[in-house]
């Protein structure tokens, strides 16, 4: 009998995904200079010159059998070591090889790492607006995802409904800083009152509640923008990483976990990943990519076209009468639509062949995501267009 599950999730496609597909449809029509995609999170710079001079390295003078057989189960020792050493170097942390566990992208991370801390029935909590993946990252595991309502103020955590929320059955907290899809980055203030919500419970309820905190974005981070390191403020602290975003290199699925050493059973956690990767499939990332992000650890793709990016559209767009709580990092933002149902907000959009992803299925009504990892001048040109949109509601 075939898995009732995945036939509902069938008719639940990533509304991301699918604007996307259209998008690529469109282009073919009309060419892809004329349609202003701004669905889907795809970096628009090249990789650091770094990583292609360590893969033609590697292709070139390493043994091939090496380059392209299995890597342990755990990763390979040299690049765990040398991701340890990076974030201590850069986060004043203790990690050592040991707390850090190489996985397929921050999606495998967060799999991994919501298995290891819950039991099905388990809860875990995550704050509006969220990434919508997030829903079948954490339910396929038999905990319960659980969304805390948004602040759309300035899209920092809502304590208030968080605390309200919190109860002896949940075992993590989910967050994403920098956050997909608001752009907005979590303040020293924010981590800290989080992290002393969570000890305080830690102690009431009488067992550890985790962190795992999701940060692709974490070196996409504009001028000026307080970004603390989410484990130097909080000890049970799981940290999942992608390159996909720093390097631009989401197509090798590349990422790892690290665990804070002060974390509650710290080595026992990462053991358990390679555990978990023989239930899921998941058996470890390619051995090649691994080897050659292990040289790129302190380098980045040109972040700096994002923040050109988000400084015109924030201009612009502001002008136009769009209510925006300004991004301090990552390659979106999430304007308030110019009507209450962004659904027909962003069809209205589209009608123009502007793309924009409506918020509902990120946790918050009456938004829109701008993913803005396009090129400047296609930016640019695309502010007319927005014009015309706001036009239809004067």
């Amino acid at each position: 009998m075939l898995n009732q599950n995945f036939i509902d999730m069938c008719g639940q496609k990533s509304v991301i995904r699918e604007l996307f597909a259209y998008g690529s449809e469109r282009s073919k029509e009309i060419g892809y200079e004329n349609v202003f995609d701004y669905s889907l999170g795809n970096p628009s710079v090249p990789v650091p010159e770094s990583f292609t001079h360590e893969m033609i390295r590697l292709l070139q003078h390493e043994d091939a059998v090496a380059l392209h057989g299995y890597s342990p189960t755990l990763g390979i020792d040299s690049v765990r070591e040398a991701i340890a050493t990076s974030l201590n170097d850069r986060f004043d942390m203790n990690y050592s090889k040991a707390d850090i566990f190489m996985v397929s992208g921050a999606a495998g991370a967060i799999a991994h790492a919501a298995r290891a801390v819950t039991i099905p029935g388990d809860e875990i909590l995550t704050f509006a607006p969220f990434f919508p993946e997030y829903m079948p990252y954490i339910n396929a595991t038999g905990a319960v995802l659980k969304v805390v309502p948004a602040d759309i103020s300035t899209f920092q955590i809502n304590f208030d409904a968080f605390v309200d929320m919190l109860n002896e059955k949940v075992m993590a907290v989910l967050i994403n800083t920098p956050n997909n899809p608001s752009g907005i980055v979590y303040s020293t203030e924010t981590i800290q009152k989080l992290a002393m919500i969570l000890s305080e419970k830690e102690e009431e309820y009488g067992h550890p509640i985790y962190i795992i905190s999701d940060e692709p974005y974490r070196e996409i981070v504009f001028d000026g923008v307080d970004a603390p390191f989410v484990a130097a403020h909080y000890h049970n602290t799981m940290t999942c990483y992608s390159f996909s975003k720093s390097l631009s290199l989401p197509g090798e699925r590349i990422g790892y976990i690290a665990v804070n050493p002060a974390c509650e059973d710290s080595a026992l956690l990462v053991d358990m990943f390679g555990q978990i990767s023989r239930g899921i499939g998941h058996n470890c990332p390619p051995s090649i990519i691994q080897l050659a992000v292990a040289k790129s650890l302190y380098d980045t793709a040109d972040l700096s076209v994002y923040e050109t990016n988000k400084n015109i559209l924030y201009t612009e767009l502001t002008k136009m009468g769009f209510e925006i709580v300004e991004p301090g990092g990552t390659f979106y933002m999430f304007p308030k639509a110019l009507e209450a149902d962004a659904r027909a907000f962003s069809d209205k959009a589209k009608e123009l062949d502007l793309l924009l992803v409506p918020s509902d299925s990120f946790g918050v009504a009456g938004h829109f995501r701008i993913s803005y990892c396009i090129p400047t001048e296609k930016v640019e040109r695309s502010i007319p267009v927005f014009q015309k949109l706001a036009a239809l509601y004067l």
